[in-house]
């Protein structure tokens, strides 16, 4: 199984939010407990920015890059930046998605401050941005300050949100009931809609399929991704980012050299190959779909969308339910153009922009049964 790990939020003037743990000795069989530690160390410190900020690092983004960069020198404030070192310029040439991931950590940070009686207020680019890349100016200025507001019950769900990368269960539809209450947890002006009919998820599963090849077949594109291989325990201790690789079978695929990056890129590598085959077999039992959709596609609404995107996750993870973004689909190089138009005259014939689009199911890894109850608000798309 791949879980996720982070790492850490850098400070602007020095230091670091989250000590990690101890990553000497392992075995084979190891988990990187290191790379693990932000479960166990959030919440742990007296300032209430850094106890916000350490579970805002938890919080979903685009090949796990954490892109995080935060100022806390001003009283009651955290400054967000983004670290134009980790963009991803090959399969998010516009930073659409880098900035959506910006949006689940600020959206997680007011979660968190809501449990100690704070609301933040966002002040979005504050000094402006550019639609075309991200740079230096700040992307929010946050504003800590005392709220009589009850806390959010999602926030219970932060630690146990997962992106579930394995096969679902084709035996088990997600119950409408589930779908309407996922559904329901965007408060911040997306429209959420879904499908669990059988012709609507064949045809869904056959262009994410088709994504994803696109994805693999152009080089640049997937060697964007094969740069961020994390394979076996100590690189990713060593780099608690990118896409990981763990467990017993990736730590004696690569002791025996049968696994690496090199043999990654090459087409006629088994690596290459089975990376291949199972992507396809994954996305092939996806029980249900859904997507956002937004009126505009600004860089404030991409951060809104953010807050709603890790909104909906972690509704599902109340639910039981497994997600799996199906960025590739929606990623904005030219080979994709044709499934990207595709993916907005089926999803959005309304108009506005498909921001995510996911496949829901049941998997291993998650609880059969719901653990609490969000009233249904649906929007569909």
């Amino acid at each position: 199984m791949t879980l996720s790990r982070r790492q850490s939020i850098a400070l602007i003037g020095g230091g670091i939010i989250f000590a990690a743990g101890s990553g000497a000795g392992y075995t084979v069989t190891r988990q990187p407990n290191k790379a693990f530690a932000p479960w166990a160390q959030a919440g742990r410190y007296e300032d209430p920015r850094m106890r916000a900020l350490s579970y805002a690092i938890l919080a979903p983004n685009p090949h796990n890059r954490q892109p995080w960069i935060v100022d806390l020198s001003t009283k009651d404030q955290v400054a967000l930046y983004v670290d134009t070192t980790r963009l991803l310029p090959h399969t998010d040439p516009f930073s659409r998605q880098i900035t959506i991931g910006l949006g689940c950590f600020l959206e997680v940070m007011r979660l968190a401050a809501l449990e100690d009686g704070l609301e933040v207020r966002f002040d979005l680019f504050p000094e402006g941005s550019d639609a075309s890349a991200m740079d230096a100016r700040p992307v929010a200025i946050c504003t800590f300050s005392p709220t009589t507001k009850a806390p959010d019950p999602l926030f219970a769900h932060v630690p146990d949100r997962r992106t579930l990368k394995e096969p679902y269960d084709t035996s088990r539809p997600v119950p409408q009931s589930a779908m309407d209450r996922i559904a329901g947890a965007a408060i911040h002006g997306s429209r959420i809609g879904f499908s669990g009919e059988k012709e609507d998820v064949a045809a869904m599963r056959a262009l994410s399929a088709e994504a994803f090849l696109i994805e693999f077949r152009t080089h640049r594109t997937y060697k964007e991704s094969v740069d961020l291989f994390r394979i076996g325990h100590e690189e990713i201790e060593a780099n608690p980012d990118g896409i990981d690789f763990s467990g017993p079978m990736f730590e004696t695929l690569r002791l025996t050299g049968l696994f690496s990056r090199e043999n990654a890129m090459d087409r006629d590598s088994m690596s290459y190959k089975s990376g291949e085959e199972m992507v396809v077999a994954n996305v092939m039992t996806a029980m249900a779909h859904l997507w956002q959709v937004t009126a505009d596609n600004s860089r404030e609404t991409q951060i809104r969308a953010g807050q709603d995107w890790v909104r909906v996750n972690l509704a599902a993870t109340a639910e039981g339910v497994g997600v799996q973004p199906l960025s590739q689909g929606l990623q904005e190089f030219p080979e994709m153009a044709d499934i990207y138009q595709t993916l907005h005259e089926t999803l959005a014939p309304e108009g506005g922009t498909v921001q995510m689009w996911c496949r829901l199911g049941f998997g291993p890894e998650v609880p059969v049964s719901p653990r609490w109850p969000i009233d249904a608000k649906v929007m569909n798309a």
